[in-house]
C-alpha cells in the first residue's frame, strides 16, 4: 500500500502530522537507509524500510499490549489529577488513538489491554460474548465454603442488582479466585460487600484463556501477537 511519508509515521506513532514532518526536515527519518528530505513522497508500507530516530517503524493496522497495571494508576487515555495507563507507557510503545480495553479500579492490579482497535475493544467487553474475566481477591476475613454456591446462585447487590452467575473457588488464608463474565461497576469489591466481605486487594490474573505474563513486574507493557489477542475470545485452558 502507497502512503505518504508523514502519514506513515503519524500512523505508527504518537507525532501528529505537522510533528513527523518537522521530523522528516530535521533529518530524523529514513527510508531504505538513505535520509529523507521530503514530506510527501510516497512510500510502500510493506516493501520500504522506514526509520525514525534509528528506530525501525513496522507498518501495523492495530497494536495490542498487555500491561501488568500497578495500584495507583487510573485507567483512562488522560486525566487531570492522577496518572493514567498510558503516561507510564514507555514511549517507544506509544500510538496515536490508544486506550484501555476496559478498566481496572484504581488500586485493582494486573492485566489491563491497551490497543487502538475500537471492533476488537466492543466485541471482548460486550456481553453477548460472555468473556470470563478471572481475579484473586484478598479478603479481610477467612471465607467459608458457602462462597462458592452463593456465587452460583448470583449475588444480589445492596442495591438489589441481580449479578449473573459466577465461580468462587477458595485458595489459601483469605484468597479467593473469582470467574465473572459481567463488568459492572466495581463489581467483585460490591459482591463480596453483599456477601459480608471487604476486599483489601483484587489482582486480575487472566481474560478469556489469555493468562497475565509472569514475567511482567507491575507498570510493565509488552505487545502481544494477534493470536494472543484472540485468546480473550476463547475458553480453551492455556
Amino acid at each position: 500500500m502507497k502512503e505518504r511519508l508523514d502519514k506513515f509515521i503519524s500512523s505508527q506513532t504518537a507525532l501528529s502530522r505537522k510533528e513527523a514532518q518537522k521530523a522528516i526536515r530535521d533529518k530524523r527519518v529514513t527510508v531504505n537507509g538513505e535520509l529523507s528530505r521530503s514530506v510527501d513522497i510516497k512510500i510502500d508500507t510493506e516493501a520500504d524500510a522506514v526509520a525514525l530516530n534509528g528506530k525501525a517503524l513496522t507498518y501495523q493496522t492495530h497494536v495490542y499490549y498487555m500491561m501488568n497495571k500497578p495500584s495507583g494508576v487510573v485507567s483512562a487515555t488522560e486525566d487531570r489529577v492522577e496518572r493514567t495507563v498510558l503516561d507510564i507507557l514507555p514511549p517507544e510503545l506509544r500510538r496515536k488513538g490508544l486506550f484501555p480495553a476496559g478498566r481496572l479500579d484504581k488500586d485493582t492490579t494486573g492485566m489491563l489491554i491497551l490497543t487502538d482497535d475500537g471492533d476488537y475493544a466492543h466485541r471482548m467487553l460486550s456481553p453477548k460474548k460472555h468473556v470470563k474475566k478471572r481475579y484473586i481477591a484478598t479478603l479481610d476475613r477467612s471465607p467459608d465454603d458457602s462462597i462458592s454456591v452463593r456465587f452460583e446462585e448470583g449475588v444480589v447487590l445492596r442495591d438489589g442488582t441481580v449479578c449473573k452467575s459466577g465461580q468462587a473457588s477458595l485458595l489459601d488464608g483469605t484468597r479467593v479466585a473469582v470467574e465473572i463474565s459481567e463488568g459492572k461497576y466495581h463489581q467483585v469489591k460490591r459482591m463480596f460487600a453483599a456477601l459480608g466481605y471487604h476486599v483489601e486487594a483484587l489482582e486480575r490474573v487472566r481474560i478469556g484463556s489469555l493468562e497475565l505474563d509472569g514475567d511482567l513486574a507491575p507498570g510493565e507493557v509488552r505487545e502481544m501477537t494477534k493470536d494472543e489477542a484472540d485468546l480473550v475470545f476463547s475458553d480453551k485452558s492455556v
